[in-house]
């Protein structure tokens, strides 16, 4: 893990070598499964669905729509905005490339810039998407050739930024919020660090709100990070840039998109694009296309000539000589109302954004062409922590002045390559090297004091503290009756398997599941619904995929609708009741990737009133944060092992 840089090159160079290691394990990754994996076991996995029928649905924007839909959909990992491949079974040997817009029960809708080529059944195949990498590398290059915005020598550790505390104030921000406010003002950098539950992204907001009048940049590395913001300012001028499938459709009004298309002007470029459109279907049908097989190596000005004196060359005739010729000068007609209309759209987009309070777009978006020569006074990136730097690097060297909000101490970046040093984000290295340009956040208002202390001392110093109001908050305010099987309205509760539950493993999966332990879970959550609980108050987290398709199957063969999701699935979110099952039980010991205590932190800080943990206390006891939290329940909560399953 590097934390400083000589000089920009080696920055470059470092980072350049990361994310070209990153960009082939994403395509190998996906490659490799189409090449070893059957289709059918690809769609068990959740990452293809095959036997689909295609259905034209109509055009939104520049985008052709296209419904896929089978009656008995599979369950799949196919999401909004991720990247598909649409092929007739043989994904290797011909591919379209599509963006998802919308998935159903029995659906996945896509939007293509291109018509979709006809079949009887198609297949889809998730994908990666290579743009990111390749605006991470234009961000780096820009750094090497200080084109950068952001001071160079911040990026590179090699000069202190200034602080500055400035005397202002917000009524909606607590007394930690503002002491974080009063920061951000007038520094050249500064992270508003977050622990869970503190308001971080409301913080965030009500700095924005203090900036209003200066060229503003929002970002983060996903949509659904970008769209909470927003959600916070919608009262301002503000534009979203990005894909219209990726964009919540109640956010869809300040899409940049759909801005430029309500400005008055657009309608004379409406009228163009019919021109455009009668001079093509023209084109086609009087006309012949000058391929290169017809004009023979002869240019359009000769072509014209001919035509104009009525002669034939090369064997092509003169009736062919004047098709062609019509149809060079309609595509002149075409090329110019093409010009025309790119003026108008431009000038519409140029005054959109100019006359924006806040420009909104995820990282990689900062990097789009409707940003691409655009600078700001100031950017501000949520969710820092969880974005590799490359990506943060994005928006960063846009302004001159950087906010960024997050928590080192959540989940770190998602990768595939497994490099550790990629998983350190930018806002972890500026954490680490310029400690006073951070303030941490420290009155949380998610959950009940019991659940706060244990993860406030372990990661963050003690210095979280909770809300008065909602200290002794439990499962009896909400009406659920008193149960001793899941530890009554007590908040803490560690279940202790003692080695009678072992984990599993699929053949050829790199995953691992508990059967019984599982089915324990699955016991708990029909106790809870018996005792007047509702579907809605109860998350299940577990660390792997096999388990969490397993809990899964377990609660749909008994109709229950509980939320189940891996730690990454729930970070962000809360619910009143969290059941987490750690799977991991074996006569070695091995925790395996549960020894990352960032995704352990994630879990225990999502309920509001009530945790569960299931583990086996022998096997996760090797490692000492595990060790403290068992002691901390024993001491603050309830320890009970469990009874014979099997």
């Amino acid at each position: 893990m590097k934390l400083k840089f000589e000089n920009e090159k080696e920055y470059k160079e470092y980072w350049l070598s990361l994310i070209e290691k990153e960009r082939n394990a994403e395509k190998e990754f996906h490659l490799n499964e189409i090449k070893r994996l059957s289709g059918v076991e690809r769609q068990k996995r959740g990452r293809a669905v095959l036997g689909l029928r295609m259905r034209y649905i109509g055009e939104f924007l520049d985008f052709k729509i296209y419904r896929f839909n089978r009656n008995n959909m599979p369950e799949h990992q196919i999401k909004v905005g991720d990247i598909v491949l649409v092929s007739k079974g043989e994904p290797l040997k011909f591919n379209q490339e599509a963006t998802v817009s919308a998935v159903g029960k029995n659906f996945i809708e896509v939007y293509s810039k291109e018509p979709i080529f006809r079949s009887k059944l198609y297949r889809l195949d998730l994908f990666v998407n290579d743009i990111t990498f390749k605006r991470m590398e234009e961000a780096l290059n820009k750094v090497e050739q200080r084109e950068s915005e952001f001071d160079v020598d911040i990026i590179l550790g090699k000069r202190m930024p200034k602080v500055e505390i400035v005397d202002v104030y917000s009524e909606k921000l607590n007394e930690s919020q503002n002491e974080a406010l009063k920061r951000c003002i007038l520094s050249e950098i500064f992270l508003i660090h977050g622990p869970p539950g503190t308001g971080k992204t409301t913080t965030l907001a009500e700095v924005i709100k203090k900036h209003i009048g200066k060229k503003i940049l929002v970002s983060a590395d996903s949509n659904v990070a970008v769209d909470n913001v927003m959600e916070k300012l919608k009262d301002y001028n503000i534009v979203r840039i990005g894909h219209p499938a990726k964009i919540e459709s109640n956010l869809m009004k300040y899409s940049l998109d759909v801005k430029i298309r309500r400005d008055k002007r657009y309608k004379e470029v409406e009228k163009l694009i019919k021109k455009i459109d009668d001079l093509k279907y023209l084109q086609d049908k009087r006309t012949k296309k000058p391929t290169p097989s017809r004009r023979r190596g002869m240019s359009d000005e000769e072509i014209l000539s001919l035509a104009k004196s009525g002669k034939g060359k090369r064997g092509v005739k003169a009736e062919w000589i004047k098709e062609m010729a019509e149809w060079i000068k309609i595509q002149q007609k075409i090329n110019k109302l093409y010009d025309e209309k790119n003026k108008i759209t431009q000038e519409i987009m140029d005054d959109v954004l100019k006359s924006a309070d806040i420009v909104f777009a995820t990282n990689s978006g900062a990097g789009s062409d409707f940003l691409k020569d655009r600078k700001f006074d100031v950017v501000f990136i949520d969710e820092a922590a969880q974005a590799m730097e490359p990506s943060t690097l994005i928006p960063l060297i846009k302004a001159s002045k950087a906010i960024l909000a997050g928590d080192d101490k959540q989940l770190p970046p998602t990768i595939l390559s497994n490099d550790e040093r990629l998983k350190v984000s930018m806002f972890e290295r500026f954490h680490k090297i310029y400690p006073n340009n951070a303030y941490t956040l420290e009155i949380q208002y998610r959950m009940n004091e019991k659940i706060n202390n244990f993860p406030s001392c372990e990661f963050y110093d003690c210095k979280v503290k909770t809300f008065e109001k909602i200290k002794n908050i439990t499962i009896k305010d909400l009406g659920i009756k008193d149960d001793d099987f899941y530890g009554g309205f007590e908040p803490y509760v560690f279940i202790d398997t003692k080695g009678r539950f072992l984990e599993k493993i699929k053949k050829d999966s790199p995953s691992k599941y508990n059967p019984l332990e599982a089915k324990y879970v699955l016991k708990l959550v029909k106790k809870f619904l018996e005792n007047n609980a509702k579907e809605e108050y109860i998350g299940v987290i577990t660390p792997y995929k096999d388990h969490e398709e397993y809990i899964k199957k377990l609660m749909e063969d008994e109709k229950i609708n509980v939320e189940v999701k891996s730690v990454d699935g729930f970070q962000g979110r809360e619910k009143e009741i969290i059941i987490i099952s750690l799977v991991r039980a074996n006569e070695k010991e091995e925790i395996g990737f549960l020894s990352d205590i960032r995704r352990l932190n994630v879990g225990i800080t999502r309920p509001k009133r009530k945790l569960l943990i299931i583990g086996d206390s022998k096997t996760l006891s090797v490692n000492e944060t595990y060790k403290r939290l068992i002691e901390y329940v024993k001491e603050n909560g309830i320890y009970k092992e469990v009874e014979d399953e099997s």
